[in-house]
Protein backbone atom coordinates (compact mmCIF):
# COMPACT_ATOMS: atom_id res chain seq x y z
CA UNK A 1 0.00 0.00 0.00
CA UNK A 2 2.76 2.51 0.88
CA UNK A 3 3.86 1.84 -2.59
CA UNK A 4 0.57 2.44 -4.30
CA UNK A 5 0.99 5.85 -2.38
CA UNK A 6 3.86 7.03 -4.20
CA UNK A 7 1.88 7.19 -7.83
CA UNK A 8 -0.55 9.41 -6.03
CA UNK A 9 2.43 11.30 -4.58
CA UNK A 10 4.22 11.99 -8.16
CA UNK A 11 4.75 15.35 -9.16
CA UNK A 12 2.38 17.20 -11.57
CA UNK A 13 4.82 17.69 -13.85
CA UNK A 14 6.10 14.26 -13.84
CA UNK A 15 2.13 12.74 -15.00
CA UNK A 16 2.21 15.63 -17.89
CA UNK A 17 5.14 14.54 -19.01
CA UNK A 18 3.94 10.88 -18.98
CA UNK A 19 0.76 11.73 -21.14
CA UNK A 20 2.48 14.10 -23.52
CA UNK A 21 4.76 10.92 -24.60
CA UNK A 22 1.78 8.56 -24.75
CA UNK A 23 -0.18 10.53 -26.71
CA UNK A 24 2.79 11.93 -30.12
CA UNK A 25 1.28 14.04 -32.59
CA UNK A 26 2.62 15.25 -36.03
CA UNK A 27 4.38 18.45 -36.35
CA UNK A 28 4.78 20.28 -39.29
CA UNK A 29 7.79 18.99 -41.13
CA UNK A 30 5.81 15.36 -40.58
CA UNK A 31 7.86 14.52 -37.26
CA UNK A 32 5.98 13.17 -34.05
CA UNK A 33 6.66 14.43 -31.32
CA UNK A 34 5.14 13.39 -27.52
CA UNK A 35 5.46 17.10 -26.17
CA UNK A 36 2.93 18.67 -28.44
CA UNK A 37 -1.55 18.85 -28.12
CA UNK A 38 -3.99 19.79 -30.37
CA UNK A 39 -5.77 22.62 -28.38
CA UNK A 40 -8.28 20.21 -27.30
CA UNK A 41 -6.18 17.75 -26.25
CA UNK A 42 -4.56 19.66 -23.98
CA UNK A 43 -7.66 21.25 -22.24
CA UNK A 44 -8.18 17.67 -21.49
CA UNK A 45 -4.98 16.87 -20.60
CA UNK A 46 -5.38 20.07 -17.76
CA UNK A 47 -8.24 18.93 -16.73
CA UNK A 48 -6.76 15.17 -16.51
CA UNK A 49 -4.17 16.71 -14.02
CA UNK A 50 -6.90 18.55 -11.98
CA UNK A 51 -8.58 15.69 -11.32
CA UNK A 52 -5.68 13.63 -10.76
CA UNK A 53 -4.47 16.15 -7.92
CA UNK A 54 -7.99 16.17 -6.27
CA UNK A 55 -8.06 12.07 -5.90
CA UNK A 56 -4.75 12.04 -4.89
CA UNK A 57 -5.50 14.77 -1.80
CA UNK A 58 -8.12 12.47 -1.15
CA UNK A 59 -6.58 9.47 -1.58
CA UNK A 60 -4.33 11.08 0.86
CA UNK A 61 -6.52 10.74 3.70
CA UNK A 62 -8.03 7.83 3.37
CA UNK A 63 -4.82 6.21 2.80
CA UNK A 64 -3.62 7.29 6.31
CA UNK A 65 -6.70 6.83 8.38
CA UNK A 66 -6.61 3.25 7.04
CA UNK A 67 -3.40 2.39 6.20
CA UNK A 68 -0.66 3.88 9.20
CA UNK A 69 2.89 3.29 7.98
CA UNK A 70 6.12 4.91 8.64
CA UNK A 71 5.99 8.86 8.26
CA UNK A 72 9.10 8.41 5.91
CA UNK A 73 7.06 6.31 3.65
CA UNK A 74 3.75 7.76 3.07
CA UNK A 75 5.12 11.20 3.15
CA UNK A 76 7.93 11.02 1.01
CA UNK A 77 8.90 14.51 2.08
CA UNK A 78 8.16 17.79 3.94
CA UNK A 79 6.60 19.18 1.11
CA UNK A 80 3.46 17.25 0.91
CA UNK A 81 2.70 18.61 4.71
CA UNK A 82 4.17 22.18 3.83
CA UNK A 83 1.39 22.08 0.63
CA UNK A 84 -1.65 20.97 3.16
CA UNK A 85 -0.30 23.69 5.42
CA UNK A 86 -0.35 26.61 2.92
CA UNK A 87 -3.55 25.20 1.44
CA UNK A 88 -5.27 25.57 4.48
CA UNK A 89 -4.66 29.43 5.12
CA UNK A 90 -7.70 30.94 3.34
CA UNK A 91 -5.13 33.77 1.88
CA UNK A 92 -3.65 31.12 -0.35
CA UNK A 93 -6.73 28.52 -0.71
CA UNK A 94 -7.40 30.69 -4.08
CA UNK A 95 -4.27 29.23 -5.90
CA UNK A 96 -3.54 26.81 -8.23
CA UNK A 97 -2.37 23.67 -7.07
CA UNK A 98 0.76 24.37 -9.37
CA UNK A 99 1.38 27.29 -7.25
CA UNK A 100 1.01 26.09 -3.97
CA UNK A 101 3.94 23.42 -4.84
CA UNK A 102 5.92 25.94 -6.19
CA UNK A 103 5.85 27.88 -2.84
CA UNK A 104 6.27 24.61 -0.58
CA UNK A 105 9.78 24.59 -2.50
CA UNK A 106 10.74 28.40 -1.71
CA UNK A 107 9.35 28.79 1.35
CA UNK A 108 11.74 28.11 4.56
CA UNK A 109 10.69 26.70 7.76
CA UNK A 110 11.53 28.43 10.75
CA UNK A 111 11.14 27.03 14.77
CA UNK A 112 10.92 29.30 17.76
CA UNK A 113 10.84 28.80 21.34
CA UNK A 114 7.98 30.77 23.32
CA UNK A 115 9.25 34.10 24.38
CA UNK A 116 11.33 34.46 21.15
CA UNK A 117 10.75 37.88 18.93
CA UNK A 118 9.71 36.80 15.33
CA UNK A 119 9.80 40.73 14.63
CA UNK A 120 10.62 44.29 16.30
CA UNK A 121 9.21 47.39 15.86
CA UNK A 122 11.00 50.06 13.82
CA UNK A 123 13.10 47.57 12.65
CA UNK A 124 13.55 47.53 9.09
CA UNK A 125 12.99 43.53 7.12
CA UNK A 126 11.79 42.24 3.78
CA UNK A 127 10.50 39.25 5.68
CA UNK A 128 6.85 37.63 5.56
CA UNK A 129 6.24 35.00 7.61
CA UNK A 130 3.05 32.63 7.90
CA UNK A 131 2.13 31.29 11.23
CA UNK A 132 1.58 27.08 10.77
CA UNK A 133 1.34 26.45 14.64
CA UNK A 134 1.01 28.01 18.01
CA UNK A 135 0.48 31.80 18.83
CA UNK A 136 2.13 34.97 18.67
CA UNK A 137 1.26 38.31 20.34
CA UNK A 138 1.38 41.54 18.47
CA UNK A 139 3.21 44.59 21.19
CA UNK A 140 3.10 48.10 20.61
CA UNK A 141 6.49 49.96 22.57
CA UNK A 142 7.87 46.93 24.09
CA UNK A 143 9.40 46.59 26.87
CA UNK A 144 8.58 50.13 27.53
CA UNK A 145 6.07 51.52 30.65
CA UNK A 146 3.41 52.12 27.47
CA UNK A 147 3.83 48.33 26.27
CA UNK A 148 0.31 47.40 24.93
CA UNK A 149 -1.04 44.31 23.59
CA UNK A 150 -2.79 44.73 20.11
CA UNK A 151 -3.59 41.07 19.79
CA UNK A 152 -2.99 37.99 19.32
CA UNK A 153 -2.46 35.79 16.19
CA UNK A 154 -2.99 31.97 15.94
CA UNK A 155 -2.11 29.18 13.36
CA UNK A 156 -3.27 30.16 9.67
CA UNK A 157 -2.49 34.02 9.86
CA UNK A 158 0.10 35.63 8.24
CA UNK A 159 3.00 38.23 10.04
CA UNK A 160 5.34 41.31 9.06
CA UNK A 161 2.76 41.99 5.78
CA UNK A 162 2.47 45.71 6.67
CA UNK A 163 6.15 46.30 6.52
CA UNK A 164 6.16 44.74 2.93
CA UNK A 165 3.78 47.99 2.02
CA UNK A 166 5.82 50.51 3.69
CA UNK A 167 8.89 51.87 1.53
CA UNK A 168 11.56 51.63 3.96
CA UNK A 169 10.56 48.22 5.18
CA UNK A 170 10.19 49.37 8.97
CA UNK A 171 7.72 47.06 10.96
CA UNK A 172 4.34 49.03 12.59
CA UNK A 173 4.77 46.74 16.01
CA UNK A 174 6.84 44.10 17.50
CA UNK A 175 5.92 40.26 17.70
CA UNK A 176 6.67 37.71 19.83
CA UNK A 177 6.10 34.01 19.76
CA UNK A 178 3.52 33.57 22.90
CA UNK A 179 4.28 29.56 22.82
CA UNK A 180 6.48 27.49 21.11
CA UNK A 181 5.48 28.11 16.91
CA UNK A 182 6.44 26.96 13.42
CA UNK A 183 6.32 29.44 10.57
CA UNK A 184 7.25 29.83 6.82
CA UNK A 185 9.35 32.78 6.08
CA UNK A 186 9.05 34.28 2.77
CA UNK A 187 10.68 37.32 1.28
CA UNK A 188 9.80 40.25 -0.65
CA UNK A 189 10.96 39.20 -4.01
CA UNK A 190 9.03 36.09 -3.17
CA UNK A 191 5.99 37.58 -2.74
CA UNK A 192 6.55 40.42 -5.84
CA UNK A 193 6.76 37.66 -7.74
CA UNK A 194 3.90 35.68 -6.94
CA UNK A 195 1.85 39.01 -7.00
CA UNK A 196 3.50 39.38 -10.80
CA UNK A 197 1.87 35.30 -11.90
CA UNK A 198 -1.01 35.91 -9.91
CA UNK A 199 -2.06 39.72 -9.63
CA UNK A 200 -5.74 38.93 -8.26
CA UNK A 201 -4.02 37.19 -5.31
CA UNK A 202 -3.06 41.07 -4.43
CA UNK A 203 -6.64 41.82 -3.88
CA UNK A 204 -6.98 38.69 -1.53
CA UNK A 205 -4.31 40.22 0.52
CA UNK A 206 -5.99 43.88 0.05
CA UNK A 207 -9.45 42.49 1.97
CA UNK A 208 -7.27 40.29 4.50
CA UNK A 209 -5.33 43.62 5.41
CA UNK A 210 -9.19 45.44 5.13
CA UNK A 211 -10.74 42.72 8.20
CA UNK A 212 -7.58 43.04 10.11
CA UNK A 213 -7.34 47.12 10.21
CA UNK A 214 -11.27 46.73 10.64
CA UNK A 215 -10.88 44.87 13.78
CA UNK A 216 -7.84 46.67 14.84
CA UNK A 217 -9.95 50.02 14.10
CA UNK A 218 -12.85 48.45 16.18
CA UNK A 219 -10.41 47.67 19.53
CA UNK A 220 -9.41 50.93 19.04
CA UNK A 221 -12.28 52.06 19.11
CA UNK A 222 -13.77 50.32 22.47
CA UNK A 223 -10.24 51.03 23.66
CA UNK A 224 -10.71 54.64 23.36
CA UNK A 225 -14.79 54.53 24.66
CA UNK A 226 -14.03 52.70 27.42
CA UNK A 227 -11.11 54.94 28.65
CA UNK A 228 -13.30 58.44 27.37
CA UNK A 229 -16.42 56.38 29.80
CA UNK A 230 -13.29 55.98 32.72
CA UNK A 231 -12.13 59.99 32.11
CA UNK A 232 -16.41 60.62 32.59
CA UNK A 233 -16.33 58.81 35.61
CA UNK A 234 -12.71 59.81 37.31
CA UNK A 235 -14.26 63.47 36.20
CA UNK A 236 -17.60 63.13 37.67
CA UNK A 237 -15.45 61.61 40.97
CA UNK A 238 -13.32 64.45 41.23
CA UNK A 239 -16.19 67.35 40.44
CA UNK A 240 -17.96 65.17 43.50
CA UNK A 241 -14.65 65.39 45.85
CA UNK A 242 -14.13 69.06 45.05
CA UNK A 243 -17.60 69.78 46.31
CA UNK A 244 -16.94 67.88 49.60
CA UNK A 245 -13.50 69.75 49.76
CA UNK A 246 -15.50 73.10 49.31
CA UNK A 247 -18.12 71.73 51.95
CA UNK A 248 -15.20 70.67 53.99
CA UNK A 249 -13.32 73.91 54.46
CA UNK A 250 -16.87 75.84 54.66
CA UNK A 251 -17.78 73.34 57.38
CA UNK A 252 -13.92 73.60 59.28
CA UNK A 253 -14.15 78.11 58.58
CA UNK A 254 -18.02 76.92 60.87
CA UNK A 255 -16.64 75.41 63.38
CA UNK A 256 -13.90 77.40 64.24
CA UNK A 257 -16.12 80.03 64.81
CA UNK A 258 -17.92 78.13 66.69
CA UNK A 259 -15.09 77.24 68.76
CA UNK A 260 -14.20 80.51 68.99
CA UNK A 261 -17.69 81.39 70.20
CA UNK A 262 -17.46 78.47 72.64
CA UNK A 263 -13.72 79.38 73.83
CA UNK A 264 -15.02 83.65 74.52
CA UNK A 265 -18.09 81.30 77.00
CA UNK A 266 -15.31 79.83 79.18
CA UNK A 267 -13.69 82.00 81.29
CA UNK A 268 -11.10 83.79 79.97
CA UNK A 269 -8.95 84.09 83.31
CA UNK A 270 -9.33 82.35 86.35
CA UNK A 271 -9.94 84.54 89.49
CA UNK A 272 -7.77 85.17 92.06
CA UNK A 273 -9.01 83.96 95.72
CA UNK A 274 -7.29 84.49 99.47
CA UNK A 275 -8.00 81.68 100.28
CA UNK A 276 -8.40 79.14 97.00
CA UNK A 277 -6.05 78.97 93.50
CA UNK A 278 -7.84 77.38 90.52
CA UNK A 279 -6.67 75.29 87.83
CA UNK A 280 -8.11 74.65 85.17
CA UNK A 281 -8.25 72.50 81.44
CA UNK A 282 -10.28 71.13 78.59
CA UNK A 283 -9.58 69.38 75.30
CA UNK A 284 -12.77 69.14 73.02
CA UNK A 285 -12.97 65.80 70.91
CA UNK A 286 -13.80 67.24 67.99
CA UNK A 287 -12.99 71.36 66.47
CA UNK A 288 -15.99 72.34 68.89
CA UNK A 289 -17.18 70.02 72.35
CA UNK A 290 -20.28 69.88 74.83
CA UNK A 291 -17.82 70.39 77.99
CA UNK A 292 -17.60 73.49 79.90
CA UNK A 293 -16.67 74.85 83.17
CA UNK A 294 -17.30 78.59 84.91
CA UNK A 295 -16.11 80.28 88.12
CA UNK A 296 -18.48 82.78 89.15
CA UNK A 297 -17.00 85.59 91.54
CA UNK A 298 -20.47 85.95 93.46
CA UNK A 299 -19.27 88.33 96.00
CA UNK A 300 -18.24 88.75 99.85
CA UNK A 301 -15.97 86.07 99.25
CA UNK A 302 -18.55 83.28 97.70
CA UNK A 303 -17.72 81.90 94.05
CA UNK A 304 -20.07 79.74 91.83
CA UNK A 305 -18.35 76.64 90.38
CA UNK A 306 -19.83 75.05 87.88
CA UNK A 307 -18.73 71.73 85.38
CA UNK A 308 -21.06 70.59 82.71
CA UNK A 309 -20.99 67.99 79.91
CA UNK A 310 -23.75 68.01 77.16
CA UNK A 311 -25.14 64.90 75.64
CA UNK A 312 -23.54 65.35 71.85
CA UNK A 313 -20.30 66.46 69.99
CA UNK A 314 -19.65 69.22 67.60
CA UNK A 315 -21.66 72.32 66.35
CA UNK A 316 -24.90 71.30 68.52
CA UNK A 317 -23.42 70.48 72.04
CA UNK A 318 -21.42 73.38 71.73
CA UNK A 319 -24.52 75.73 70.93
CA UNK A 320 -26.56 73.77 73.96
CA UNK A 321 -23.26 74.21 75.95
CA UNK A 322 -23.53 78.13 75.31
CA UNK A 323 -27.54 78.29 76.22
CA UNK A 324 -26.86 76.09 79.53
CA UNK A 325 -23.89 78.28 80.11
CA UNK A 326 -25.67 81.61 79.66
CA UNK A 327 -28.49 80.22 81.83
CA UNK A 328 -26.57 79.30 84.73
CA UNK A 329 -24.48 82.85 84.97
CA UNK A 330 -28.07 84.13 85.13
CA UNK A 331 -30.08 82.06 87.87
CA UNK A 332 -26.46 82.02 89.77
CA UNK A 333 -26.51 86.17 90.80
CA UNK A 334 -30.32 85.71 90.78
CA UNK A 335 -30.39 82.40 93.61
CA UNK A 336 -27.85 81.67 95.96
CA UNK A 337 -28.91 78.22 96.75
CA UNK A 338 -27.28 75.50 93.93
CA UNK A 339 -30.21 73.29 94.06
CA UNK A 340 -32.91 76.34 93.06
CA UNK A 341 -30.06 77.77 90.37
CA UNK A 342 -29.81 74.19 89.14
CA UNK A 343 -33.65 74.04 88.63
CA UNK A 344 -34.36 77.31 87.23
CA UNK A 345 -31.87 76.40 84.41
CA UNK A 346 -33.56 72.94 84.15
CA UNK A 347 -37.33 75.05 83.04
CA UNK A 348 -35.87 77.29 80.78
CA UNK A 349 -33.78 74.26 79.07
CA UNK A 350 -37.24 72.10 78.76
CA UNK A 351 -39.03 75.05 77.55
CA UNK A 352 -35.97 75.46 74.29
CA UNK A 353 -34.58 72.31 74.15
CA UNK A 354 -36.15 70.89 70.82
CA UNK A 355 -33.51 68.35 69.73
CA UNK A 356 -34.33 66.42 73.32
CA UNK A 357 -30.42 67.14 74.27
CA UNK A 358 -29.70 67.32 78.25
CA UNK A 359 -26.59 67.97 80.05
CA UNK A 360 -25.28 66.85 82.99
CA UNK A 361 -24.10 69.42 85.21
CA UNK A 362 -22.36 69.75 88.97
CA UNK A 363 -22.83 73.48 90.56
CA UNK A 364 -21.76 74.50 93.75
CA UNK A 365 -21.04 77.61 96.19
CA UNK A 366 -17.66 77.96 97.83
CA UNK A 367 -17.72 79.46 100.84
CA UNK A 368 -13.93 80.64 101.50
CA UNK A 369 -13.80 82.15 104.52
CA UNK A 370 -15.60 79.11 105.78
CA UNK A 371 -13.88 76.41 103.72
CA UNK A 372 -16.96 74.77 102.58
CA UNK A 373 -18.43 73.66 99.50
CA UNK A 374 -22.03 73.62 98.71
CA UNK A 375 -23.04 71.53 95.69
CA UNK A 376 -25.93 70.07 93.86
CA UNK A 377 -24.96 67.73 91.35
CA UNK A 378 -27.19 66.47 88.40
CA UNK A 379 -26.18 63.30 87.60
CA UNK A 380 -22.27 64.73 86.74
CA UNK A 381 -19.43 62.68 88.09
CA UNK A 382 -18.77 62.92 91.57
CA UNK A 383 -16.11 64.97 92.71
CA UNK A 384 -12.82 63.89 94.16
CA UNK A 385 -11.82 65.15 97.51
CA UNK A 386 -7.62 64.39 98.89
CA UNK A 387 -6.44 65.74 102.33
CA UNK A 388 -3.11 67.45 102.79
CA UNK A 389 -1.82 63.69 103.41
CA UNK A 390 -2.94 62.47 100.74
CA UNK A 391 -5.83 60.04 101.45
CA UNK A 392 -9.27 60.60 99.35
CA UNK A 393 -12.29 62.15 101.55
CA UNK A 394 -15.01 59.95 100.92
CA UNK A 395 -18.27 61.87 99.09
CA UNK A 396 -21.56 60.81 100.13
CA UNK A 397 -23.93 60.64 97.40
CA UNK A 398 -27.47 60.48 96.34
CA UNK A 399 -29.92 60.22 92.76
CA UNK A 400 -29.20 62.73 90.65
CA UNK A 401 -30.94 63.84 87.07
CA UNK A 402 -29.31 65.70 84.28
CA UNK A 403 -30.75 69.02 82.91
CA UNK A 404 -33.27 69.00 80.09
CA UNK A 405 -35.29 65.70 80.58
CA UNK A 406 -37.66 65.67 83.71
CA UNK A 407 -40.06 68.01 84.98
CA UNK A 408 -39.84 66.96 88.64
CA UNK A 409 -36.22 67.13 88.70
CA UNK A 410 -34.15 65.03 91.44
CA UNK A 411 -30.84 66.80 92.48
CA UNK A 412 -27.83 65.13 94.59
CA UNK A 413 -27.42 68.00 97.20
CA UNK A 414 -24.48 67.75 99.53
CA UNK A 415 -21.66 69.75 101.21
CA UNK A 416 -18.11 69.21 101.73
CA UNK A 417 -15.34 71.21 104.11
CA UNK A 418 -12.19 71.30 102.67
CA UNK A 419 -9.35 71.44 105.15
CA UNK A 420 -5.98 73.38 104.75
CA UNK A 421 -3.80 72.24 101.84
CA UNK A 422 -6.64 69.97 100.31
CA UNK A 423 -7.18 69.19 96.99
CA UNK A 424 -10.87 69.27 95.02
CA UNK A 425 -11.02 68.04 91.62
CA UNK A 426 -13.71 68.57 89.18
CA UNK A 427 -14.13 66.47 86.04
CA UNK A 428 -16.20 64.92 83.14
CA UNK A 429 -16.63 61.34 82.67
CA UNK A 430 -13.96 62.08 79.04
CA UNK A 431 -11.56 61.52 82.28
CA UNK A 432 -12.67 58.22 83.76
CA UNK A 433 -13.88 56.49 80.96
CA UNK A 434 -10.74 57.32 78.44
CA UNK A 435 -9.91 53.61 77.04
CA UNK A 436 -6.19 52.95 76.65
CA UNK A 437 -5.28 50.02 73.38
CA UNK A 438 -7.10 47.50 75.40
CA UNK A 439 -10.40 48.87 76.23
CA UNK A 440 -9.54 49.46 79.41
CA UNK A 441 -11.35 52.56 81.29
CA UNK A 442 -8.67 54.85 82.97
CA UNK A 443 -11.56 55.09 85.90
CA UNK A 444 -12.12 57.14 89.15
CA UNK A 445 -8.79 55.01 91.24
CA UNK A 446 -6.46 56.53 88.04
CA UNK A 447 -8.14 59.45 88.83
CA UNK A 448 -7.06 59.90 92.51
CA UNK A 449 -3.71 58.21 91.80
CA UNK A 450 -2.56 60.37 89.35
CA UNK A 451 -3.89 63.69 91.39
CA UNK A 452 -2.29 62.66 94.51
CA UNK A 453 1.34 61.84 93.55
CA UNK A 454 1.24 65.57 91.83
CA UNK A 455 -1.08 67.51 95.00
CA UNK A 456 1.92 70.13 95.89
CA UNK A 457 2.33 71.25 92.37
CA UNK A 458 0.32 74.65 91.66
CA UNK A 459 -3.00 74.06 90.50
CA UNK A 460 -2.54 74.54 86.61
CA UNK A 461 0.04 72.10 86.40
CA UNK A 462 -1.94 69.48 88.36
CA UNK A 463 -4.12 69.52 85.49
CA UNK A 464 -1.54 69.28 83.08
CA UNK A 465 0.16 66.29 84.59
CA UNK A 466 -3.47 64.44 84.42
CA UNK A 467 -3.74 65.06 81.22
CA UNK A 468 -0.20 63.51 80.46
CA UNK A 469 -1.73 60.65 82.37
CA UNK A 470 -4.39 60.40 79.63
CA UNK A 471 -2.43 60.29 76.87
CA UNK A 472 -0.11 58.22 78.26
CA UNK A 473 -3.31 55.94 79.26
CA UNK A 474 -4.75 56.03 76.00
CA UNK A 475 -1.54 54.70 74.43
CA UNK A 476 -2.12 56.73 70.83
CA UNK A 477 -5.76 56.65 70.78
CA UNK A 478 -7.82 59.46 69.94
CA UNK A 479 -9.95 60.43 73.03
CA UNK A 480 -13.14 59.56 72.45
CA UNK A 481 -15.07 62.34 74.28
CA UNK A 482 -14.38 65.62 75.24
CA UNK A 483 -12.23 65.77 78.37
CA UNK A 484 -12.08 68.63 80.99
CA UNK A 485 -10.99 68.98 84.50
CA UNK A 486 -10.75 71.64 87.45
CA UNK A 487 -8.38 71.79 90.11
CA UNK A 488 -8.95 73.92 93.91
CA UNK A 489 -6.66 74.00 96.08
CA UNK A 490 -7.05 75.21 99.75
CA UNK A 491 -4.28 77.06 100.79
CA UNK A 492 -1.99 76.94 103.80
CA UNK A 493 -3.20 79.71 105.71
CA UNK A 494 -6.95 79.25 104.71
CA UNK A 495 -9.18 79.40 108.14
Amino acid sequence: MCSAFHLFNAPSEHIYLQLAASHPVMDGCGYTSGLGFSNQARWVLDLTIEIIGSLRRLFLVWFLRNYPCDASLWMGSSKIKTNLNIRSIPLFASLPEREIEQLADVLVLRELPAGELVLEEDQTGDRYYILLEGEVEVLKALDTPDERLLGVRKANSFIGEMSLFTEDGRHTASVRARTPVRLLEMSHAELDALLHRHPAFAYEIIRTLSRRLDRSENAIIDELRQKNKRLTELLEALEKAQEQIIEKERYEKELEVARAIQMSILPSRLPECPHLEFGARIIPMAAVGGDFYDIIELGEGLFGIAMGDVSDHGVPAALFMALTATLLRVEARRAGNPSEVLKAVNQHLLTMNEAGMFVTLLYGVFRCTEGRFEYARAGHELPLLIDPAGEQITVSRSAGQPLGLFENLQLDVQQLSLPAESLLMLFTDGVTESFDPDHVQFGHENTYRSARAVRNLPAEEICDHLFEALRIHRGGNRTADDVTVMAIKVKPDAA
